[in-house]
């Protein structure tokens, strides 16, 4: 696993499990609602993953991005249906998305490594 990659999920799961640790029960059900949102209803887990990747790049959180992408590429999405996700997102976000595109390219062509 790349160090990208890598620093990315250590701090994450870090950072996850001290703000879990101090019992705040709003913040666990927002943890909670969260994994549950994703998970396959309607929707399969894929277009749900996709559609958490497309808001996250038009609301503009890096971290958010990586952590879709990396569900994405659990999820089997193929390089082909990421660029449609990404061409949504700059088509909805407008042109400030490309820097953020751009760092997306970057972390999937890692996680395809």
């Amino acid at each position: 696993m790349s160090d990208l990659i890598n620093e990315f999920n250590t701090y994450r799961e870090r950072m996850n499990t001290v703000i879990l640790s101090k019992d705040n029960l709003v913040m666990k059900r927002l943890w909670n609602l969260d994994t549950n949102t994703y998970e396959a209803g309607e929707l399969d887990k894929k277009t749900k993953e996709m559609l958490g990747l497309v808001a996250s790049m038009v609301l503009r959180c890096d971290d958010c991005i990586r952590y879709h992408l990396g569900k994405c590429r659990e999820l089997g999405i193929t390089t082909g249906q990421v660029y449609e996700v990404f061409a949504v997102a700059n088509i909805v976000g407008g042109t400030i998305v490309i820097p953020h595109t751009r760092r997306a390219a970057e972390y999937w062509e890692e996680l395809l490594k």
